[in-house]
């Protein structure tokens, strides 16, 4: 498909600004609005290795703790479950023809943030891919916890790990008719600038696909 690039810059231009009024407009959710028996926190890759150290971390990343800190305490105070997943690689993993070495297993690198460290209360969940939803302690868990069907997803990166993890979380209730809530919210995500990886870019654009595809982004959840 051949199109003009002034035309498809154009109409992108001022796609891109609908999208981020709406981003703009969100409401935030009240966490006392959710049944905690059927409501989990996630919290995805908020580690050294994306956040302080290594070759991808980001800075960006960092200005998310303070939300997710600040969701994770009320959870505990909701007795609303909790689980992190850390990314934990062996030097064998085919991830690292598509980026950099990271988050070697027993490194400072797959270690969670001493910030959410230090609140704790989570299951921790290493994960070798992209994906967390595909590891085998996950399904167990999901398992043993069928009752939930409401997740509050934080962390980064939104168009990776983030993005990947919620959408296949949904098609899986999808799949089965269960209804669920798959809940996005935006101060608690973020991802990287590299290159053309436009990181502002990026974001908005993982959380819109997510937002037509069924998941609940709001602006926060207090």
């Amino acid at each position: 498909m051949i199109i003009n690039k002034n035309e498809f810059l154009k109409k992108s231009n001022e796609t891109l600004g609908e999208i981020f009024d709406m981003l703009a407009g969100l409401p935030s959710i009240p966490l006392k609005d959710l049944k905690p028996e059927q409501t989990a926190l996630v919290i995805v890759d908020m580690i050294n290795g994306f956040v302080r150290e290594g070759a991808l971390a980001s800075n960006r990343a960092e200005k998310a703790i303070p939300a997710i800190a600040s969701l994770s305490k009320k959870c505990d105070e909701l007795n609303i479950k909790k689980l992190a997943f850390a990314d934990t690689h062996t030097d064998a993993s085919p991830e690292f023809g598509a980026y950099p070495e990271h988050c070697l297993a027993g490194s400072s690198e797959s270690e969670v943030v001493d910030e959410l460290k230090e609140i704790g209360g989570y299951k921790l969940i290493p994960k070798n891919s992209t994906n967390g939803f595909h590891e085998e302690e996950f399904q167990k868990w999901l398992k043993e916890n069928n009752q939930i069907n409401t997740f509050i997803v934080t962390g980064v990166c939104t168009n990776i790990c983030v993005e990947q993890f919620a959408l296949t979380l949904k098609t899986f209730f999808n799949k089965q008719n269960k209804k669920s809530r798959i809940i996005v919210p935006v101060n608690t995500v973020d991802t990287y600038d590299l290159g053309i990886h436009d990181g502002d870019l990026m974001n908005i654009m993982a959380l819109y696909n997510m937002i037509v595809n069924g998941i609940e982004v709001v602006a926060g959840a207090k």
